[in-house]
């Protein structure tokens, strides 16, 4: 009979990242770094790094860590969760990271960035440290879809070795070993408090100020990327979520996460067809750019595909945390700021 993770209790105080505690073992790690050659990791390329580094909770040295971020709508039409799937199958020594646990506690609103002592209190609990190299993948029945947001909210926070996995399902298609249950127990360690990397998070004030100056003389020039379905962008179909209207954001491009996704496969499109998908949609490299979507999850596919394609710069890409969510709650009628297809042909 399978039995739930045993967390042993965190008894003691969680460092800063700027503190000495952290700056030896990081020091000590650069010398024996063992790192993949691009963020995409494959499923060769991950389990010949984790025979070399197992995560081995006797080892002092850096390890490789899978960690499994699997999660589904709240409407999924078969009631899935991403626990059950991790316990059902997941990669040996596989870490499960809880998506709506991990979060904003004090927000109103899904999956808001959680602070830099609750993020590091997680890591802690999952006994990951500071140096390991964390790979984050997704569930076999949707192969790419919230692993790219777990990846995204370590970078934001700092974790200097973090990658996708593309992808669990390739990973089971190869016959590589695979474990059920929840059988061992994870050795809790003490993560550094981070500092956030503001740069790569927007927020409502600022999607609120690149929807007004759309079409503007002078402005900017903001893109912003929809990566909800095309009938919740039209406002044709409704959300998820009861009670939330559907629609977009004036002047935003949709492309449906899907879209630089392998139809069969799941995984991400080659480059060249990354590239393909964001020239054909009409995203200018050039300007800024700021990925939505419904809560801030598949948003973030986005942003990994971009970042595979070196398709605009790092520094002018931005990813909007609360996303359609928080943009439906809080934009004021009189502001016209949810628009529609039926909008458009009138």
């Amino acid at each position: 009979m399978a039995s739930l993770f045993i967390l042993r209790p965190l008894r003691v105080s969680l460092p800063r990242s700027g503190s000495q505690q952290l700056r030896q073992p990081a020091a000590k790690a650069a010398g024996v770094r063992r790192s993949f050659s691009s963020y995409l990791v494959t499923p060769q390329e991950l389990a010949e790094a984790l025979k070399k580094a197992p995560p081995s909770p006797i080892s002092s040295e850096p390890r490789v860590i899978p960690l499994c971020a699997s999660w589904f709508l709240p409407n999924d039409p078969e009631g899935r969760t991403g626990i059950d799937v991790f316990r059902e199958k997941r990669i040996p020594k596989a870490r499960f990271f809880d998506l709506d646990k991990v979060i904003d506690k004090h927000s109103e609103y899904p999956h808001m960035l959680p602070t830099p002592k609750g993020f590091a209190a997680a890591m802690s609990e999952l006994g990951i440290r500071h140096e390991d190299t964390v790979v984050v993948y997704d569930s076999r029945e949707l192969g790419i879809f919230s692993a790219p947001r777990v990846g995204w909210t370590l970078k934001t926070f700092g974790h200097p070795r973090v990658h996708i996995l593309n992808n669990f399902r390739l990973w089971v298609e190869q016959g590589l070993p695979t474990e059920s249950g929840n059988v061992w127990t994870v050795e809790c360690g003490t993560y550094p408090i981070p500092e956030m990397d503001e740069a790569k998070v927007a927020h409502f004030e600022d999607v609120r100020e690149v929807a007004l100056d759309y079409n503007k003389e002078g402005a900017e020039g903001v893109q912003i990327l929809d990566a909800r379905s095309y009938g919740r962008w039209s406002g044709k179909d409704p959300e998820p979520r009861p009670g939330l209207s559907s629609g977009h954001m004036p002047g935003s491009i949709n492309i449906p996460f899907d879209a630089v996704l392998d139809p069969q496969t799941k995984a991400f499109l080659p480059v060249d067809k990354l590239k393909q998908v964001f020239k054909e949609k009409g995203v200018d490299p050039a300007k800024p750019i700021i990925s939505s979507c419904g809560t801030g999850v598949t948003a973030c596919v986005l942003e990994t595909a971009l970042n595979e394609a070196q398709y605009g710069s790092p520094e002018k890409r931005k990813v909007y945390d609360g996303s359609w969510t928080e943009w439906a709650q809080r934009v004021k009628p009189s502001d016209s700021l949810i628009r529609t297809v039926e909008q458009h042909s009138e």
